[in-house]
């Protein structure tokens, strides 16, 4: 008996994840940069999940043009009502900015880097002009990857930013576990043929290796000084 779609994603995805935990570890060291590193991150995630939305969406639109196909269905529904889930989640980061001390322009303004275009990017063409469900595989990489429940606190205390500053990381801490079964459910109900297995699968794992890019990138980076506020 093969495996079903949601054990063969989980194997595949089993063999890269060391990868992203080391580059989120590298990302989150304790030392004096890591204020500027979290403004940083908070930058980044903020350009990456403002976008959520509207792929959800169009992914939904996708399906929804695709009549006869039977995953296309439950696939828009999960989207419609996921979109609904997590809109407003890039406020919640220019909330969080600005108690970091950082304005919310510093995080809207810029353009947003080529390595952002491509882990967020990519999943656009997939929509467009493969399958919607390649979302899926986004998807679960980011919600399966959701900040450990005592980061916030950590960081809080290790930054010396307020509590204020980690209402993001605390919330989808409590919040992503449940969406990530949600997923799991779906992704094991959908009557995926092999193309679409494989198309979801290549979703995730180049959303794993565009993620671990953008956290050593953070980690890496050099950070203007405090007063700056980025």
């Amino acid at each position: 008996m093969s495996p079903t779609a949601l054990a063969g994603l989980r194997a595949q995805l089993s063999l890269v994840q060391p990868v992203l935990r080391t580059a989120a570890a590298r990302m989150w060291h304790a030392d004096a940069g890591l204020p500027g590193r979290y403004r940083h991150y908070l930058r980044a995630m903020h350009q990456v999940i403002r976008a959520s939305v509207p792929l959800m969406e169009r992914a939904a639109a996708r399906c929804e043009a695709l009549p006869h196909d039977p995953v296309a269905p439950p696939l828009a529904r999960y989207l419609r009502a996921h979109a609904e889930e997590e809109r407003g989640h890039d406020d919640w980061l220019l909330t969080d900015a600005a108690a970091a001390g950082t304005t919310p322009g510093a995080l809207t303004a810029p353009t947003p880097p080529a390595h952002i275009a491509a882990l967020v990017g990519a999943q656009y063409y997939w929509i467009e002009h493969s399958h919607p469900v390649a979302l899926l595989g986004y998807i679960a990489v980011l919600e399966g990857n959701a900040p450990a429940p005592g980061l916030a606190a950590r960081l809080a205390r290790e930054t010396g930013l307020p509590h204020a500053a980690f209402e993001t990381v605390r919330l989808h801490a409590d919040l992503d576990d449940g969406h990530s079964a949600d997923l799991d459910r779906l992704i094991d109900r959908l009557p995926l043929d092999p193309a679409q297995r494989s198309l979801v699968a290549v979703s995730a794992l180049h959303t794993v290796a565009a993620l671990a890019e953008l956290f050593d990138r953070i980690a890496t980076a050099p950070h203007p000084s405090e007063s700056a506020h980025e």
